[in-house]
């Protein structure tokens, strides 16, 4: 098995178990030191990661009808006069991959892109974006849909749901231990560990952690993203290559001045979705050049730990470094 791929399952792994095993923990701590290690403990973790849970299914059972309306994608059959060869890429992607066809979109946003979306009641789906159509080939949109097709087969919508609900459930805690300690101040309730005072100043601590905790999930998010663009590289011929190109271009397509308006059409619940995510901008970085010439770019450029942190993608820099070793490998 390819070395790179071992690694990257390994450290999301690794990533993973940190955040639930971790999350866990302080919660537990936290509700076994203002109430003792009872069973009201246990029931208060148990309710608010059953709440957490309920709320996220509803998201991830309808979210896909909220998104086809956002974006007023409609499905594309085999026999669509303008469209219909889309389906018949996917098909081959999907095969590639070992997985069931997904349903074709074509999405009617304003920035060339791309993202797979999906649930038990409205099956597996990938919308590809208008613009995207407009400026790669249909190579470069295979690439870029076997990235796509890549987080249906891992179910990466699943895996982060699941992962999420622990920080989710840190800021809930924080957030009822806040406003517990708010109420009970306006009545000047409580004596103690249960002082109103103690339980704000914990509650804005797990609030503050509940940050830290998404800075993970923003990692675990980029190796994920790193892992859809092994899969196309691996899965299909000279995707590797082509995945580069479909960066660039990209890039190159979207002027600088929309970028954060793109990021803010995206949404933040579905910029992680998406084949690129717009970055804060190293844009006045870049001197005007071709596809060609922004490849060789990147792969000269260091990105600092800062301009990763705060983004669900890594950089496209990273990007195009992995996929050379797989272009040096003769995929």
């Amino acid at each position: 098995m390819d070395w790179e791929l071992v690694k990257l399952r390994l450290t999301m792994a690794g990533v993973a178990m940190v955040i639930v095993g971790l999350g866990l923990a302080l919660a537990l701590g936290v509700l076994a030191l203002l109430y003792g290690p009872t069973m009201l403990t246990v029931y208060a973790i148990t309710g608010i990661l059953i709440f957490i849970l309920f709320i996220n299914i509803l998201q991830w059972l309808f979210g896909p009808y909220i998104i086809n309306a956002m974006y007023h994608a409609r499905e594309v059959s085999p026999d669509d006069p303008r469209y219909g060869w889309l389906v018949d890429i996917v098909n081959e992607v999907a095969e590639a991959n070992g997985i069931k066809t997904p349903k074709v979109y074509i999405a009617d946003a304003p920035f060339p892109n791309a993202f797979a979306y999906g649930s038990p009641i409205a099956g597996k789906r990938v919308a590809i974006t208008t613009p995207l159509l407009k400026i790669l080939n249909k190579d470069e949109i295979k690439a870029v849909l076997g990235h796509e097709l890549g987080h249906l087969r891992h179910r990466d919508v699943e895996f982060l749901m699941f992962i999420g609900l622990i920080p989710a459930l840190i800021y809930w805690l924080g957030y009822s231990l806040w406003f517990s300690g708010l109420w009970g101040s306006w009545w000047g309730e409580g004596r103690g560990s249960d002082s109103p005072v103690v339980l704000m100043l914990i509650g804005l601590g797990l609030l503050a952690v509940s940050f830290l905790f998404n800075l993970f999930l923003l990692a675990l998010n980029r190796m994920r993203e790193a892992y859809a663009d092994i899969n196309s590289a691996i899965t299909i011929p000279g995707a590797a290559r082509n995945l580069q190109r479909a960066l660039a271009k990209i890039y190159l397509s979207v002027d600088p001045r929309i970028g954060k308006v793109i990021r803010r059409n995206a949404g933040s619940n579905l910029s992680h979705m998406l084949f690129f995510s717009p970055l804060p901008k190293d844009w006045k970085e870049i001197p005007e050049s071709d596809v060609d010439e922004l490849i060789e770019y990147w792969r000269n450029y260091k990105p600092s730990i800062l301009e990763e942190a705060f983004s669900d993608h890594p950089h496209p820099a990273k990007r195009i470094r992995l996929l050379d070793k797989y272009i040096e490998a003769g995929y």
